[in-house]
């Protein structure tokens, strides 16, 4: 089955949007949560959501200056039989389920967007094949909003790929039943000139597990905000991340995992490679542990390596609790430089320096490349990696 779907300039108007859960909670790092872009003051760049943000590189998504032009992205969906595809509009009840908008571009996109495509698994479906959803930017500025939504006890992978060149802002949606296990590989390999700013929202159910794994090459901009919730005790969430920051590039990850819900679990694993000049790679890891989240288990964890002179990382670990009663929790936070002494060991015993400079990073990613579980995208990741650092050569 398969459905190609132009997303279509929206007004900058909010519409009416039915809302059947709660709205995200709002922490020290970002402003209460809302669907009216009017509730989101214009930012400067001195807020702390936006510190890091250059703002002036955002094609005036965040001032409300951009609107939708040319013929924005292509949305094509591969998906086994069974598995159900739609284009929905603005009053579906299952937009906004997941998650609130937290910043004012994502605001923007949830009251721009006029269709959205929603994937629906029905209940105890288990999938033997990924769901594939290409992103193709075709030269415009666009403004979307995704849905995958799986059943009670339903099984799949999901692969979101993005190419080409475009102006984007979205809001992605994800919503699993009890019981139901999803894994989501989202692919940002997109031409050098892309701007790609995306809230992720995720809802998990009662027993349900989670895995995600974010996986960011290219584009001049990338800020990337994955949030998720709890509807019941019993979720279990695994948020990995790679990305590779070439000259040039801003490559931001904002994460919060918001424990709302007695007894689950969550764990974080991002790690970077940054080379060139004004590289510039950003991760906010937020995990709050509201006072009701009893029996909470969570650890989050960001690394980074740094290839080359003129590359800056910002790296920011955030932990909030408000009960003891907790089975654990914990972050750590560490960059560092090349590590010469390995490069000098692998010479040592004959391998060429760029073989050894590959295998040393290839190294570093193996155990996140491992998570993807998709042989095609695994492959095409590792032959990234390899072209990335002809650079350095």
């Amino acid at each position: 089955m398969a459905e190609a779907q132009n997303i279509p300039v929206g007004s900058t108007t909010a519409g009416q949007i039915a809302v059947a859960a709660e709205s995200t909670v709002a922490t020290r790092m970002s402003a209460p949560p809302s669907f009216d872009v009017a509730d989101f003051p214009v930012p400067h760049g001195r807020e702390e959501e936006w510190r890091f943000t250059p703002l002036d590189r955002l094609r005036g998504l965040h001032d409300g200056t951009a609107t939708a032009t040319g013929d924005g992205v292509k949305v094509t969906v591969e998906a086994p039989e069974g598995v159900v595809v739609e284009t929905v509009g603005r009053d579906d009840a299952r937009l906004g389920r997941a998650g609130t908008p937290v910043d004012r571009i994502a605001a923007q996109a949830y009251s721009a967007f006029e269709k959205a495509s929603v994937v629906t698994v029905p209940k105890e479906t288990v999938l033997t094949e990924p769901i594939r959803i290409a992103v193709h930017g075709e030269g415009g500025t666009a403004f979307g909003h995704q849905v995958i939504e799986l059943g009670a006890f339903a099984e799949a992978v999901v692969v979101i790929d993005h190419t080409g060149d475009a102006v984007l802002a979205a809001n992605v949606d994800y919503l699993l039943g009890d019981g139901a296990k999803l894994t989501v590989v989202c692919v940002q390999d997109w031409d050098d000139k892309a701007v790609h700013v995306a809230q992720h929202n995720t809802l998990i159910g009662r027993d349900a597990s989670f895995k995600s794994v974010v996986v960011t090459f290219g584009g001049d901009l990338v800020r990337l905000h994955p949030r998720v919730t709890y509807a019941g005790p019993g979720g279990e969430a695994e948020l990995f991340g790679l990305y590779f920051t070439d000259a040039g590039q801003h490559q931001e990850h904002r994460l919060l995992v918001d424990h709302n819900t007695p007894h689950c679990k969550s764990n974080v694993v991002y790690k970077g490679a940054l080379q060139g000049d004004a590289a510039h790679a950003v991760w906010i890891g937020d995990v709050l542990i509201e006072a009701k989240a009893e029996g909470t288990d969570t650890y989050e964890m960001n690394r980074n390596l740094v290839l080359t002179d003129g590359a800056r990382v910002d790296s920011v670990p955030n932990l909030e609790i408000e009960t003891g009663e907790i089975v654990g929790a914990g972050h750590a936070s560490a960059t560092g430089r090349f590590d010469d002494e390995q490069l000098f060991y692998l010479m040592a015993r004959g391998i060429p320096e760029h073989d050894a400079r590959r295998l040393v990073v290839r190294g570093f990613f193996a155990e996140l490349v491992q998570q993807i579980g998709v042989d095609d995208i695994e492959e095409r990741l590792l032959v990234k990696i390899d072209e990335e650092l002809e650079a350095t050569v």
